[in-house]
């Protein structure tokens, strides 16, 4: 656990300078040059060191649906990937893994898992997920997700009237899931911390979120939830509460400075200006609302309210990918198409703050992660300044989130435990999960969601998509 990085580069006010790092029991305990080798040497020549970076939020289980899903959007891509998802334990387990490997080999020590769980097997879907994460060694903010509504109701009625299904699962029957998960795995010494994640307006009652944030308040927990990602959540929160999903949150009592909201992409300025009274997150999912038609986040916007933003990959069948430093790239040059004045654009030194300080923010742990500081705990990861997609030499953060880094990783600590040496990761066979992913899937072209068939015509209808080809296959005689 105790070792000492030798003269390796780091970011400082005005530029880059060589120290040497010390690490002893897990914490950072001095930057300086030419320090006395404590515990294992080191070689940190022609590297650069950063703060590991938070994949704050993403979905582990959609890795086995990557690729294959149709271009729709979210209200309908969800009832495609419902219909397929994963039910076997063993499935979490690989793509909890895939997901934490991809992770790390991208520049995140710590991922934040907003994780489906399979119906009646529930905490053994939040152990298995658990128990790839801790051998691979990453940390883990783990939030099941869960709602209290079936997935219709997530689509604006419009003019119509519409029943929905009970939801299989009683309110009250899903926080107690929830409290049992806290009490059974909520280790955050360990790495493992357990927060309360409804799914979002769209899907859950104001008793799940208020439940919820009884939980916060009782066990100090973090808080996630999805937030207005795409304009018929915007249009529901209207029909539901006659007012904005953000003022609902604030009025309620779910918005506080442990509180993550992934997308954010509908807000008004009075929203904005809640969520920086209230001190939330917002983390930007660039990519996914971009393959989902959802839109851009105002995220120029909200760092100039003073809005904390960091980044996620959001799952990885609407991204399809996990590559943090993609995400982050993304992320950053997206909004210089947003906003003409050049001097509000995202610099790569603010991108990598975002990343690192900004991801821990959110999750209560700023004070322990995010920055090469001493004190702090020694989540750390090592670039390759010699690979090629790194060269020839010019800023290497401005090489790091500007360019298409490939391979870049060299060596990875969470916690002070090395779990990435030599750009692979120790802890675990790759090669074994490699084949056991290939193993547990085929390839595919093309599939049929029955839900998507039955939802279509009405999300199209509210959403004022109906065209002249609509109209002429509702007017058809049934066979």
């Amino acid at each position: 656990m105790n070792f000492t990085i030798q003269n390796v580069l780091i970011p400082v006010e005005n530029g880059y300078t060589t120290v040497d790092v010390q690490v002893v029991e897990g914490n950072i305990t001095a930057i300086a040059p030419n320090l006395d080798v404590v515990g294992t040497p080191i070689n940190g020549q022609n590297k650069l060191l950063l703060p590991g970076f938070v994949n704050a939020h993403t979905h582990s289980s959609e890795m086995w649906q990557r690729g294959i899903m149709s271009m729709l959007p979210l209200e309908l891509w969800l009832a495609e990937l419902y219909d397929f998802a994963p039910l076997d334990p063993e499935k979490v387990y690989l793509s909890a893994l895939g997901t934490a490997v991809e992770t790390l080999l991208s520049g995140g020590t710590s991922v934040v898992d907003h994780l489906v769980l399979i119906p009646d097997k529930e905490l053994e879907t939040i152990a298995t997920a658990i128990r790839a994460y801790k051998e691979v060694g990453i940390r883990a903010f783990v939030a099941p997700l869960i709602q209290d509504e079936s997935i219709t109701a997530g689509i604006p009625s419009g003019e119509t009237q519409q029943t929905h299904e009970p939801y299989f699962r009683s309110t009250g029957a899903t926080l107690e899931l929830i409290e049992e998960a806290v009490k059974q795995f909520h280790r955050p010494e360990e790495g493992i911390s357990i927060l309360v994640a409804p799914t979002g307006i769209q899907l859950c009652s104001d008793a799940l979120f208020e439940g919820c944030s009884q939980l916060s308040e009782k066990y100090n927990l973090c808080r996630h939830s999805h937030l207005l990602e795409t304009k018929a959540q915007e249009k529901l929160a209207q029909e539901k509460y006659g007012y904005t999903a953000v003022a609902h949150l604030k009025r309620i009592g779910y918005l506080d400075y442990r509180t993550t909201l992934a997308h954010c992409v509908h807000l008004t300025d009075a929203d904005i200006a809640i969520l920086t009274e209230t001190q939330s997150t917002v983390v930007h999912n660039p990519l996914s609302n971009l393959r989902l038609g959802s839109g851009i986040a105002p995220i120029l916007k909200y760092r100039q309210a003073g809005v904390n933003v960091t980044f996620g990959c959001d799952g990885a069948s609407s991204n399809d990918s996990q590559d943090l430093l993609e995400a982050i790239k993304i992320g950053s040059i997206l909004h210089n198409v947003t906003d003409l004045d050049y001097r509000h654009w995202i610099t790569p030194r603010q991108a990598v703050e975002m990343a690192s300080l900004g991801g821990v923010k959110g999750l209560n742990m700023a004070d322990k992660l995010g920055s090469l500081s001493i004190g702090k705990k020694a989540d750390l990861v090592m670039y390759d300044l010699t690979n090629l997609s790194l060269l020839p030499r010019t800023d290497p953060i401005g090489l790091l989130v500007l360019g298409r880094p490939s391979n870049v990783v060299d060596s990875v600590w969470v916690n002070g435990k090395q779990i990435v040496a030599d750009g692979k990761v120790t802890t675990i066979d790759v090669s074994n999960l490699r084949q056991e992913l290939f193993n547990h899937s085929q390839w595919h072209t093309q599939r049929q969601s029955q839900t998507v068939a039955q939802i279509e015509a009405h999300y199209r209808l509210v959403m004022g998509l109906r065209s002249n080809s609509d109209r002429m296959i509702d007017q058809k005689p049934s066979p």
